[in-house]
């Protein structure tokens, strides 16, 4: 099944690449659009509120008052609330079915996973809750059939369900608990949202400018088109016939008219409990590595470890060892994922050295530099023709599994962004290659987050440790496309013919070539 869904992302990515650039794929910025989704549903649901009447009979006359009188503020306000309320359904919903086909889901990533099982709760509660204080057909249709769902939990002295026997029984102090329950969820929510990103360096909450814009626009244009609107004031005493359903929160609400509310909560528990249990029931298609590994006396403590690692695992501590540093760095077991990133970023980290071993401050014990330069050299060896490419490709992407031809070879490793900019300087400088081609995952996409963004900015000499501007930069290529269906080999190809007709290797380009 995850196979199947990371063939059906993929090939959705191509055609949202095609349509948005990968640089504003939807796909790609899943978690920072529930973060805007969440941001638009606050705002719009303060401005709600301030017109709100708590009352029983009083919240359905205001809702109507802003939804007809104030089309033009009020309306609109209520329009953007349900939207992008059921938008950030489906994007939770998707990130959830994302993280899980990419394999995103276990080590240091097992704590964000199962938070964000718990953000999903939250989502339901707010919604839920939001509809019922609504209070036309639809929201009595809610209340009652939650009431009655909730009755079937042996938690409550007497059951809820009975203060919706008549209008009567239904005193303004419950209705006005709903309403305190749906201002509170989304507050507590958002402190499990901070959960859910605290472990992260650098994490995406906020999408890009023009995709933020045009998705605003587009929901203002779907607000203007078809506002949302009140059912009818719900009347206790009647049964509502036929009610208008938001099948993005209420799709098993139905189920509950034909099976029992406790089979129904065993199967909502169950659920959920597979969810929390996923990343200890699928395993990992890769074996795991061994985690960073420090050697003191090539770590004079610069940082730039620390400040490259996606999850936060590495911290600079008080010297131990003596030398006249004042830091070291100290990596947590328990939060490292064995990308590499580190080792990309380790100033010792290069090929060049001749009368010491190949030892950097940190490395991968799985994937030592010393062992690196060997392959490089082994694998460049076999190369012939008159534009010879080296590629690097990451192992989490397909990339290795579709490259294929003559004039070049390949080496892999966990993450692009492994890769110091010094082996791109000693592959080149020493005539090894003629040019070199990083691929890794999709643009924007990282299995590790930051391993494309930091080997650009690198290569861009906008990071430490830059590639050196000795470096001709029209040799370098950086694969930011897709490679399903075998694209990459069309890329190296390519590549090829630009460094065949590249006739001034002495002269350093201004740009890194882009596939």
């Amino acid at each position: 099944m995850r196979s199947a869904l990371r063939k059906l992302f993929e090939c959705v990515d191509v055609c949202l690449n095609a349509a948005f650039s990968p640089a504003a794929n939807p796909m790609f910025q899943l978690g920072a659009m529930g973060w805007f989704f969440y941001w638009i549903v606050v705002g719009s649901g303060i401005y709600l509120y301030i017109f709100f009447d708590t009352g029983v009979t009083e919240a359905y006359e205001s809702i109507q008052a802003l939804t007809e009188s104030q089309w033009y503020a009020g309306g609109i306000m209520r329009s953007l609330h349900r939207y992008a309320s059921d938008a950030l359904v489906v994007v939770a919903l998707l990130h959830v079915l994302r993280e899980f086909a990419a394999d995103r889901l276990h080590g240091a990533r097992t704590f964000t996973w199962i938070t964000g099982v718990a953000l999903l709760w939250f989502i339901y509660a707010s919604g839920i809750t939001g509809y019922w204080i609504v209070w036309d057909m639809f929201a009595q249709y809610v209340a009652i059939a939650t009431a009655e769902w909730l009755d079937a939990l042996p938690i409550f002295a007497e059951p809820i369900a009975r203060n919706f026997l008549h209008d009567a029984t239904l005193s303004g102090r419950f209705f006005t608990l709903f309403v305190f329950i749906h201002i509170v969820v989304p507050l507590i929510m958002l402190f499990f949202m901070w959960l859910h990103i605290q472990r992260l360096s650098q994490p995406a909450v906020n999408p890009p400018r023009r995709l933020a814009l045009g998705t605003l626009a587009g929901m203002l244009a779907l607000s203007l088109l078809y506002p949302a609107t009140s059912q009818g004031p719900a009347v206790l005493t009647q049964v509502p016939a036929i009610v208008g359903m938001d099948w993005f929160y209420f799709f098993l609400y139905p189920l509950l008219d034909r099976y029992s509310g406790s089979a129904l909560w065993a199967v909502v528990a169950g659920g959920t409990a597979l969810l929390v249990l996923l990343p200890w029931l699928a395993r990992s298609r890769q074996a795991p590595l061994r985690v960073a590994r420090v050697d003191l006396p090539n770590c004079n403590g610069c940082g730039r470890c620390v400040a490259d690692c996606p999850f936060g695992a590495i911290t600079l501590q008080p010297r131990s060892d003596g030398l006249p540093y004042g830091t070291e760095a100290v990596v947590d077991p328990d939060l490292c994922v064995s990308c590499g990133l580190c080792v990309g970023a380790c100033p010792t980290a290069t090929p060049f050295r001749r009368r010491s071993k190949i030892i950097p401050g940190i490395e991968l014990p799985d994937f030592p530099m010393a062992k690196l330069r060997e392959d490089m050299i082994r694998v460049m060896a076999g190369i012939e023709g008159s534009a010879r490419v080296l590629v690097v490709a990451c192992t989490k992407g397909n990339s290795a599994l579709t490259v294929q031809g003559d004039g070049f070879g390949m080496v892999s490793m966990p993450c692009v962004g492994m890769l110091p900019p010094s082996f791109i300087d000693f592959a080149l400088s020493r005539r090894h290659a003629d040019g070199v081609l990083l691929s890794g995952c999709a643009d924007n996409d990282c299995f590790h987050r930051l391993g494309q963004r930091w080997t650009r900015m690198r290569i861009e000499a906008e990071r430490d440790p830059a590639l050196r501007a000795r470096v001709p930069r029209d040799r370098v290529a950086i694969n930011q496309q897709d490679t399903v269906g075998g694209t990459l080999n069309r890329q190296v190809l390519a590549f090829q013919q630009r460094l065949a007709n590249y006739t001034d290797p002495g002269q350093g380009g201004n740009r890194t070539c882009v596939n």
